[in-house]
């Protein structure tokens, strides 16, 4: 069984796919930019706010469907400039406790949509 998880307290998705989806008891998060849900507007202050707002839009999606950071077992983060490691890891590590954080991978890639410089996507499990 598939249940879509959609909340206007996050980003409405730039295509066609869901903000995440449920199966089961697995909920597959879809990768968050960092956009303001409420303005529409890119955070272009800096990495640092980046991460924060990619974040907590991926929070937020997470509540909706009734879970937190704690039922997150695997994340995908993907960056424009791997120098930007350090401050999004720091930000990222902020949500997460460190003796039950999910298993991750971070990779460099060309191009992010709308040219952000952080997304990130989640695997949760209830």
């Amino acid at each position: 069984m598939k249940t879509i998880i959609k909340t206007d307290k996050a980003p409405a998705p730039l295509g066609p796919y869901n903000q995440a989806v449920l199966s089961n008891d697995t909920l597959y998060l879809s990768g968050q930019i960092p956009i303001n849900p409420e303005s529409g507007e890119l955070v272009s202050t800096g990495v640092k706010d980046e991460a924060k707002q990619v974040m907590e839009n991926l929070k937020i999606v997470l509540e909706t469907a009734n879970m937190t950071f704690e039922n997150v077992v695997k994340t995908s983060i993907f960056l424009s400039d791997m120098n930007n490691f350090s401050i999004v890891n720091e930000v990222y590590g902020s949500y997460f406790n460190d003796e039950t954080a999910p298993a991750r991978e971070t990779v460099e890639v060309a191009n992010l949509p709308k040219y952000v410089n952080v997304e990130i996507s989640m695997i949760a499990v209830k």
